[in-house]
């Protein structure tokens, strides 16, 4: 690819960036997903931090998350996820054996929820500020769980016995373009991102949590928004070579704070490889998961100025939702569907096992 394309596309592809968050059927299986609720091996509380991939009600109005048809699916309204119904956070939660933690916002009504953990992700930030939000990064909100702390909201005992995710899903990225961004500047763009993302999970572990699951980038180039272009049949490859740089220094910084740490304490959750083996799964085996194309989203605006959830100034609303979202990976442009979550969750619990270790 002559180095001009090459520019163009990358530059296209993070320009689809910018929308990471700005972005009805009741399903009769969703609570056979749930494990019943009681923790095991030792951990018993969810931390969690980051963007709209583990948000479950920390954004205000009018985040899209709030507004229908989103929540169509679970719990039947929208309630604040990025999603038609449960996403990564409330599936890591069942994993554990407690209930989803409450929304950080929330926790003045959160009563004895609050002994399950709490939820500091926020649609839309990144390890630094972003323009697409005004919501508090990673490190606004590792500092409310340290204040929690101080206050003796968690003693030393509870978080010995608890569990991070921690959910960076690229906004630091379409940011970085949407603010005009050089592509020659990006690599090192990317190991400023990667090295900050490292910081917090250390900052996460030194304030007492025991384990810190981070997620590794899922292939940006092959969301919705970067497939529409090409009718949602092929991935953006040079996109997702800028997602397997990231990857490649976040597996080298992990390693290092578990060989610093001397303990198993990091743990990357690889989204993707579970996105891609999802897909491959769905193209391969027709039949053997039920998602008819993969790529193709659920909810999508009538016309490119749109989006899933728009209305236009006449009220009128100008997005259609699929006939069954459990057919679906991906509920709109960036975020997947519950069901899609949950095929992802199952490609991933081999690799859960290993917050017990």
């Amino acid at each position: 690819m002559e180095p001009q394309k090459y520019k163009h596309s990358l530059i296209c592809f993070f320009f689809f960036f910018a929308p990471l968050v700005i972005a009805g059927i009741q399903v009769a299986n969703a609570s056979s997903h749930h494990h019943h609720h009681h923790p095991r091996g030792g951990i018993s509380k969810l931390f969690v931090f980051g963007d709209s991939y583990a948000d479950t009600g920390n954004n205000r109005k009018p985040a899209s998350s709030w507004g229908v048809p989103y929540g169509i699916t679970f719990p039947g309204k929208p309630a604040g996820r990025f999603s038609d119904g449960r996403v990564l956070t409330d599936y890591l939660a069942s994993f554990i054996g407690i209930k989803s933690p409450i929304p950080y916002r929330w926790r003045k009504y959160a009563g004895h929820r609050i002994r399950d953990g709490l939820n500091f992700a926020y649609g839309g930030t990144g390890v630094f500020d972003t323009r697409i939000s005004p919501d508090p990064n990673m490190t606004t909100q590792i500092d409310f769980f340290q204040k929690l702390i101080h206050s003796n909201v968690y003693s030393k005992q509870d978080l010995s016995s608890s569990v991070a995710l921690v959910s960076l899903a690229g906004n630091d990225y379409s940011n970085y373009i949407a603010s005009n961004g050089s592509i020659q500047g990006l690599p090192g763009f990317i190991v400023s991102v990667v090295n900050q993302l490292a910081l917090n999970l250390k900052r996460i572990h030194d304030l007492g949590v025991k384990k810190v699951a981070v997620i590794g980038l899922q292939p940006l180039g092959c969301l919705p928004r970067s497939t529409a272009s090409s009718s949602y049949q092929r991935c953006n490859g040079t996109e997702n070579m800028a997602v397997g740089f990231h990857n490649s220094l976040l597996k080298e910084a992990v390693a290092k704070l578990n060989t610093e740490s001397k303990s198993s304490a990091f743990v990357i959750l690889d989204l993707y490889k579970a996105f891609t083996t999802v897909f491959n799964t769905s193209q391969n085996h027709p039949g053997s998961v039920r998602f008819e194309n993969p790529l193709k989203p659920c909810c999508v605006g009538t016309s490119p100025e749109f989006s899933c959830g728009s209305v236009d100034f006449n009220g009128v609303k100008r997005y259609t939702v699929c006939e069954n979202p459990e057919l679906a990976f991906f509920w709109d442009g960036v975020h997947p569907t519950q069901q899609g979550w949950f095929s992802v969750y199952s490609v991933l619990q081999a690799s859960l096992d290993q917050i017990y270790t």
